[in-house]
């Protein structure tokens, strides 16, 4: 499993650091999920980032102007939308199977947490390209997967051509 560390590395040093569960457990109890551990200390330490001018990251602090639960709830509407279905490889919603969306990309993607099917199965990402009916399943935790994202591999679109020296990252407005 990656851990920050190994993502700091790469995409330098956090500075939001958030230590307050609160949010994260009004969230999760909305919602009727716990989230992944390395999807929430990632969140925690970044907070409602772009990383590389395409991925946006949000955390469920409520005084921020982009947060992760306003985010979800719009998102949760479009994907059960009938018209929207059709894109996804099992419906969204918290349930064992189903799609969280938990991120988006100024290149067309949308990354969701594929809930596990029981609790000794792991977490996985499902990486939707909105622009077409093409979706991708990434056998891999959600820390695994940016990492890959952070060194360049193919997990999104265009993910290279963005930050050819090296990732970065900025707080969202």
């Amino acid at each position: 499993m990656a851990t920050l560390p190994e993502i700091t590395a790469l995409l330098g040093e956090p500075r939001f650091n958030w230590s307050d569960a609160a949010p994260w457990t009004e969230l999760e109890q909305e919602l009727g999920v716990a989230f992944p551990a390395d999807f929430r200390e990632i969140v925690d330490a970044y907070g409602s980032i772009e990383i590389n001018r395409q991925l946006y990251l949000t955390h469920p602090a409520g005084h921020l102007l982009h947060s992760l639960g306003e985010s979800i709830r719009g998102d949760l509407e479009l994907w059960r939308d009938e018209d929207m279905v059709e894109f996804l490889p099992s419906p969204v919603g918290p349930n064992p199977g189903e799609l969280i969306p938990v991120a988006s990309a100024t290149t067309g993607e949308a990354v969701f947490l594929r809930v596990p099917d029981d609790a000794s199965s792991p977490w996985r990402v499902v990486v939707q390209e909105f622009d077409s009916p093409s979706w991708t399943l990434y056998e891999m935790t959600f820390g695994e997967w940016l990492l890959a994202y952070l060194k360049g591999r193919d997990v999104m679109l265009c993910s290279r051509n963005l930050a050819p020296d090296g990732p970065f990252w900025a707080f969202l407005p």
